[in-house]
């Protein structure tokens, strides 16, 4: 059965000081999960799914290339034959389509549903994305095709006031996986406790994404990766 999907409310105001601010987050049994139980929080795009790959395809439906050239979006999207990339907003319109009508198509990084089910057996999954609105109940069934049928919140901005806010509510160990630098930086500002594993699908992406080692663990197989976050909320 389906696990609820669920839209993020707008976070809250900050809390005064010496506490950082907390959003407003979802009841965990709201979701079907146990307090009880250890918490995973993990991202979809390049973590979960090969989003560079699915968007360089449905790009080139439009006659448009993606070329990997650096660890960004927009500025990697070009007119064939042209060396000045797509203008940002032009970008933006075919990446809110992508979500409407092309991301059903992105392949599952390699792993990783195998990874969560094991997860699952000890704690509670959540699938925390920054996928706009449009694209809610796509991604939805994409993650139910590929065995990632865990409950699902649409985040806008930094995830660490949000994974704070879940992890609150858990008594056990929690853990937090994405492929962006400052989501994982937002989540040690706001939740330090939170393990944090930055994975990067896709491999033409791993030499080209920011990392920081010493704040955060680097794991790009998700074999290993698995292994790594049962360690942490054990």
């Amino acid at each position: 059965m389906r696990e609820p999907v669920v839209d993020t409310p707008h976070p809250s105001p900050p809390i005064p000081a010496p506490s950082l601010p907390r959003a407003r987050a979802p009841q965990i049994e709201a979701l079907g999960l146990d307090p009880a139980r250890p918490l995973v929080i993990v991202d979809v795009d390049e973590v979960l799914g090969h989003f560079m790959e699915g968007f360089g395809t449905f790009l080139a439906t439009r006659g448009l290339e993606f070329r990997v050239e650096r660890f960004a979006l927009f500025q990697n999207i070009y007119r064939p034959g042209e060396d000045v990339h797509l203008a940002v907003e032009e970008g933006r319109r075919h990446f809110d389509d992508f979500f409407r009508y092309g991301s059903g198509d992105m392949r599952v990084a390699e792993g990783s549903a195998n990874a969560l089910r094991q997860l699952s057996e000890k704690a509670g999954v959540v699938i925390l994305t920054n996928a706009p609105g449009q694209g809610r109940l796509a991604r939805a069934r994409w993650l139910g095709r590929h065995g990632l049928d865990y409950p699902l919140l649409l985040n806008t901005g930094p995830k660490g006031p949000l994974a704070a806010a879940l992890a609150d509510q858990v008594r056990g160990p929690a853990a937090f996986i994405d492929d962006l630098l400052p989501n994982l930086d937002s989540v040690a500002d706001t939740a330090p406790k939170v393990a944090r594993f930055q994975h990067v699908a896709d491999p033409r992406l791993r030499p080209l994404a920011p990392a920081a080692p010493d704040r955060h663990t680097r794991i790009d197989d998700w074999d290993a990766l698995g292994l790594a976050i049962a360690d942490s909320i054990a």
